[in-house]
């Protein structure tokens, strides 16, 4: 027998894994009895929240976090040779803006079969509701941290979505959203329409798309809250 490697999502914000996770996960977590996390004290408490019936204690957790050197991959597909693996995300679906991406593609080069599974995606969600291009669109993870590399950057960005008609999809660490907002608004053209996607999937959640124009009319002040951006300048 040859084990599948299964990409098993996890809900986004606080809400019931019933309001956005199918129901059949559960069956199948339910057969799993190893794991890559890349946190084990969540993935824990998520599969609970997913349905899972076998003792916690009996299942097999392997970190994959940012201290994961690649020369430990191999030993987390060890056991694909006779049993099922399950890669989880924090947040979301695994090896989008999460790690996992890399076993994923050893999984493949070892003739694993590699099966995701239906789950919520931040960042799919907020494209498709941002009213922006959906046929063209391109996701570019964390923008740099320091102020006048982020403002240089975001210009590229801006740049390239207009020479390619391509939305420009972007994240950041919640703590650094105004300071984001701030240098997005001094540093983009008054034309350029800007998503902002908040706590997606959550009773929280608010999505609004306007020109930069707009945007510097209004109080924005979203802090702490999980966040997509899209930007699209025609």
């Amino acid at each position: 027998m040859t084990g599948r490697l299964y990409l098993i999502p996890s809900t986004i914000g606080d809400v019931p894994p019933g309001e956005v996770i199918p129901h059949y996960i559960s069956s199948i977590i339910n057969r799993i009895r190893h794991y890559i996390v890349e946190n084990e004290r969540t993935s824990r408490r998520m599969l609970l929240t997913l349905g899972l019936q076998t003792p916690v204690d009996d299942l097999v957790f392997l970190v994959l976090d940012k201290h994961t050197s690649r020369s430990e991959l191999p030993d987390f597909l060890k056991f694909a040779s006779e049993h099922d693996i399950g890669l989880l995300s924090e947040a979301g679906v695994p090896a989008i803006a999460d790690p996992g991406s890399d076993v994923v593609l050893m999984a493949h080069e070892r003739n694993i079969e590699v099966i995701p599974l239906v789950g919520p995606s931040s960042i799919l969600m907020a494209m498709m509701a941002s009213g922006l291009n959906g046929q063209n669109f391109a996701f570019n993870g964390y923008l740099p941290v320091k102020s006048y590399n982020r403002m240089k950057k975001l210009k590229q960005l801006e740049q390239r979505s207009s020479a390619e008609d391509q939305s420009q999809i972007f994240i950041e660490t919640p703590y650094r959203n105004n300071q984001l907002i701030t240098d997005i608004l001094s540093t983009c053209s008054g034309n350029t329409l800007l998503c902002i996607a908040t706590n997606i999937t959550t009773p929280k959640a608010n999505i609004q798309t306007h020109t930069i124009s707009e945007w510097r009319k209004k109080t924005i002040h979203i802090n702490k809250q999980p966040t997509i951006y899209i930007l699209h300048k025609k």
